[in-house]
């Protein structure tokens, strides 16, 4: 055979025109052909993932997500990332439904098949910034979160919460730190993490002012009466906070943890049965505050009251305008506990 005839040919002009043509139609420049395409990094299992994501996100998340992780890791965890299915994640959330513990608040199994999704596409969403995957192959985008159920939570009558606040202050180990846990609530319709983030150097007893760092990394000044700023300072400085330790504290100096919130209520629920019908919780004395503030000062001041922001789940573009100062928190304050406050 000729050597020729086994040679190929030089592309003629022709051929090299339609060729261009070609790679500009698709997008391509003729560089790209000569770059070396990087090695797509090894898909990780779930048991080796999880532990690197929980390690960078927020502790509040991790808190959640945790018992998920960890369900996860039992069940897939020597499974790549890019092995499960939408279905097999369906599946999985269908056991975690009927796997729930039974309580007396229980919602068929909601807000754990709920938690369960969050906590899976929380993995799947670094997973994609990793590019270890992309969004059409994430399982978790094709699987839909349970519809959230209208909350059964309502504001408390004011012979119930005198009631509840009589229970907290004439039983228990330490009655002291009960009330003005109850009080702190009341008073500033704060979340239990506000709560207990609350430092002794983020009160300031000049102004009737403290500090509140709560979910979504929000801080916010709010107003309390003299009377709880004299409370919360006493406390601390009697149970030996420093200015960077944490108010709310038992007689022995160390700081409470949610265990001393689930104790209290336990105790509320023992002695009062409504409470425990109901399933009364800190969180009602907030929608029992809010609700007062809107019903008597309107919507802009509660809103304000509560420390929400415009991206937190709002109706319309006009909050922007109605948004209340301080000054008008602290009015509606002193209304509620009967107390001048400085910043009227």
């Amino acid at each position: 055979m000729n050597a020729a005839t086994t040679t190929a040919s030089a592309p003629s002009a022709v051929e090299l025109d339609a060729a261009r043509v070609l790679l500009e139609r698709l997008g391509i420049k003729p560089e790209d052909l000569l770059a070396v395409p990087k090695p797509k990094p090894p898909m990780p299992t779930f048991a080796k993932y999880i532990p690197a994501v929980s390690g960078a996100v927020r502790e509040g998340t991790r808190r959640v997500y945790s018992t998920y992780w960890n369900r996860i890791c039992a069940e897939w965890g020597d499974r790549h990332l890019d092995e499960p299915t939408a279905l097999e994640v369906e599946k999985f959330a269908e056991n975690i439904r009927t796997s729930v513990r039974v309580r007396s608040n229980a919602r068929g199994g909601r807000g754990a098949v709920e938690h369960f999704i969050a906590a899976l596409r929380c993995l799947y969403r670094y997973a994609e910034k990793e590019q270890l995957i992309s969004a059409a192959d994430n399982p978790a985008r094709k699987v839909d979160k349970p519809r959230r159920l209208p909350s059964t939570r309502c504001a408390i009558a004011s012979n119930r919460l005198a009631e509840v606040n009589h229970v907290a202050a004439t039983t228990g180990d330490d009655p002291e730190l009960d009330s003005l846990i109850l009080r702190l609530h009341t008073e500033t319709a704060c979340r239990r993490g506000g709560a207990l983030a609350l430092r002794l150097r983020d009160l300031d007893p000049q102004q009737c002012l403290i500090m509140l760092r709560e979910k979504g990394d929000t801080v916010r000044w709010q107003p309390v009466s003299s009377t709880l700023m004299h409370g919360l300072v006493a406390h601390a400085k009697s149970r030996g906070a420093g200015p960077d330790d944490q108010v709310l504290r038992y007689r022995n100096g160390n700081p409470i943890t949610s265990r001393r919130y689930d104790h209290l209520w336990r105790r509320i629920a023992k002695h009062l049965p409504w409470a425990a019908a109901q399933q009364v919780t800190t969180h009602w004395l907030r929608y029992t505050t809010l609700t007062w503030v809107e019903r008597n000062f309107g919507y802009g001041v509660a809103r304000a009251f509560a420390g929400h922001n415009d991206q937190v789940g709002d109706t319309g573009s006009t909050t922007t305008y109605i948004r209340a100062n301080l000054q008008e928190i602290a009015r509606a304050l002193a209304a509620l506990t009967g107390e001048p406050h400085p910043s009227e």
